[in-house]
């Protein structure tokens, strides 16, 4: 079982940037797949960003070009570097982690997720 943990979440205007972090912990193995969904209230949880243990990068198109995932393996940690930043990116976030991709895209139950953390982007 892998153990998530989030962190960076805040308040920012309108065009500003956040960073957040997520950091694994447990059994984690080479070729865990990361990534971000996020939920806006009364909407369902959608897939913001995904990275593969390989590095390969997948984007919502809504977010493509102004967020970038990354990963550092040595710290078992995914960031989302989020820049440009609309009031609609207003949401909790999630990270999640799975060895299966369809896992995380579908944002399967089964994989492992984190507590969340609040971006709010003011206007």
């Amino acid at each position: 079982q892998v153990q998530l943990a989030e962190s960076g979440g805040g308040l920012v205007q309108t065009g500003g940037s956040l960073k957040l972090s997520c950091e694994a912990s447990g059994s984690i193995g080479s070729d865990l797949i990361m990534g971000w969904h996020r939920q806006a209230p009364g909407k369902k949880r959608d897939l913001v960003a995904i990275i593969s243990s390989d590095g390969g990068t997948k984007y919502a198109d809504s977010v493509r070009g102004r967020f970038t995932i990354s990963r550092d393996n040595g710290k078992n940690t995914v960031y989302l570097q989020m820049n440009s930043l609309k009031p609609e990116d207003t949401a909790v976030y999630y990270c999640i982690a799975s060895k299966s991709y369809g896992r995380i895209v579908a944002g399967s139950g089964f994989a492992s997720w984190g507590q969340g953390t609040q971006v709010t982007v003011s206007s």
